[in-house]
C-alpha cells in the first residue's frame, strides 16, 4: 500500500468465517505454531509475526455467506485511518467510518470501503485491546457517511455478524461485517 502521507501499515488484517472456531483454533495453531492472542465465544485472533497479519476466525454459518469475512490493514494511529479515508475519497471511492466502536473485544477507530464484488476492506487502529467477552460490541453503532452515497452504509448489530442497515437512501441496504 503506496501512499504520500507516510501512514505506516502495521499488518495485513484477514477474517475469516468458519462453522467451528474451537476446531479451526486447532488447525491453525498447528498451521501457525501459534496460540491465538485472543479467544472469545465465537471468535479468535491470532497475532502472526512473521508474515506480519492479524488473522481473526469469526464463527458463521458458512452456507450463507463464503468463507471470507472482510479484509483490512492494521494502522498505527486514528490520524493515519483518516489520511487512509481521505485518500480513499479523493480517489472517488466511498468510504464510512466507525469510530470509538467496541468491536472484536477492542475499541477501534476504522474506515470502510466495499470492492464491486461487496468484499469490504477496512483500515483500522487498535485504541484498547483484550476487552472481557462481557463488553457490548457496538460494531456498525457508530457508523458515520463520509460522502453523500447512493448505496446504503452497512452496519452489524453483533460483533462480526452481518445484518441489515436502513438509511434513507433511494438504493436497497446491504449486509456487511466487521471486526
Amino acid at each position: 500500500m503506496t501512499n504520500d502521507n507516510q501512514v505506516q501499515a502495521l499488518k495485513a488484517h484477514l477474517a475469516l468465517n468458519v462453522h467451528n472456531v474451537e476446531r479451526s483454533i486447532e488447525f491453525y495453531k498447528k498451521m501457525l505454531r501459534l496460540e491465538p492472542s485472543k479467544v472469545r465465544t465465537g471468535y479468535a485472533k491470532f497475532d502472526v509475526q512473521n508474515p506480519p497479519l492479524n488473522l481473526t476466525l469469526n464463527e458463521h454459518p458458512c452456507g450463507e455467506r463464503g468463507a471470507l469475512s472482510h479484509l483490512g490493514i492494521q494502522v498505527a494511529s486514528t490520524k493515519d485511518v483518516l489520511s487512509i479515508r481521505e485518500q480513499w475519497a479523493e480517489a472517488g471511492l466511498l468510504t464510512r467510518d466507525e469510530m470509538q466502536t467496541s468491536c472484536c473485544y477492542a475499541v477501534q477507530d476504522k474506515t470502510w470501503v466495499r470492492d464491486p464484488d461487496g468484499n469490504e476492506w477496512e483500515v483500522f487502529v487498535v485504541l484498547e485491546d483484550n476487552l472481557p467477552e462481557t463488553d457490548h460490541c457496538e460494531c456498525g453503532d457508530k457508523v458515520v457517511e463520509t460522502e453523500t452515497q447512493s448505496d446504503a452504509p452497512i452496519a452489524s448489530s453483533a460483533c462480526c455478524a452481518p445484518t441489515t442497515v436502513a438509511i434513507t437512501h433511494e438504493s436497497q441496504p446491504t449486509a456487511a461485517s466487521c471486526c
